[in-house]
């Protein structure tokens, strides 16, 4: 069942210097292209993994892929929303968008789509 995720980043260029795997582009399009990218296939996941100090210690189901995603981004005044439609499950979604956003992020909503 695929869950879909209205997300505010107040800030993005917080966003944007949330470290090593943060998000690279400067407007809601590419935000959501990046964001949509990383929950469709596990690269960002094998990335941060090999960063690790134990590659294998981590729990390999955070790097579940959903290649049916999708986001779609509105830029508003200065902040940025985004709405993210995925069947993965919460804890591998708010990872994924730790690992670009860091803590620059909120979850306005959350809805059955």
């Amino acid at each position: 069942m695929a869950t879909r995720y209205y997300i505010s980043l107040p800030d993005p260029a917080k966003a944007r210097g949330a470290g090593e795997f943060a998000f690279r582009s400067q407007g809601a399009e590419g935000l959501a292209q990046e964001l949509q990218d990383a929950l469709r296939s596990d690269a960002l996941f094998q990335r941060w993994r090999a960063a690790q100090d134990d590659p294998d210690g981590v729990d390999a189901a955070l790097g579940a892929a959903d290649p049916g995603a999708t986001v779609e981004g509105q830029q508003d005044d200065l902040h940025i929303d985004l709405i993210a439609v995925t069947s993965l499950p919460g804890a591998v979604f708010k990872h994924r968008l730790r690992l670009l956003a860091g803590g620059a992020w909120e979850l306005r909503d959350v809805a059955a789509a």
